[in-house]
């Protein structure tokens, strides 16, 4: 398994273990069917232009990232049923358990390793 980290940072990881999702497959189903993540779990979704939570059953954190990894928005506690629109450079999106990505901005550049 991967782990994040932000890219001229502390060096403490963001995530310390990210499930990569890039097959069709695994994007579509994405964190659906899950009660919970655990904080120090998080799902990369690449490619990937936006992202829902339809049927979802907890709040996420989601970060929209372009191809250098580097933040271009957050969406943070998204709930249920919402909708989080990515800017046009988006290539893949970070979702995490609400809270984790409190010390990610926009234009922090993330480091998958």
């Amino acid at each position: 398994m991967s782990r994040i980290l932000i890219k001229d940072g502390p060096g403490i990881p963001v995530v310390e273990n990210v499930l990569i999702a890039e097959s069709l497959r695994d994007r579509m189903r994405g964190l659906l069917g899950r009660t919970g993540l655990d904080p120090e779990l998080g799902m990369l979704l690449r490619p990937c232009k936006s992202i829902h939570m339809w049927f979802m059953r907890f709040p996420i954190d989601a970060a929209f990232l372009d191809q250098n990894l580097q933040v271009l928005k957050m969406a943070r506690n998204l709930r249920p049923w919402q909708l989080a629109f990515a800017p046009r450079a988006t290539t893949c999106v970070l979702e995490t358990a609400a809270g984790v990505l409190d010390r990610v901005q926009q234009g922090d550049t993330l480091i998958l390793e």
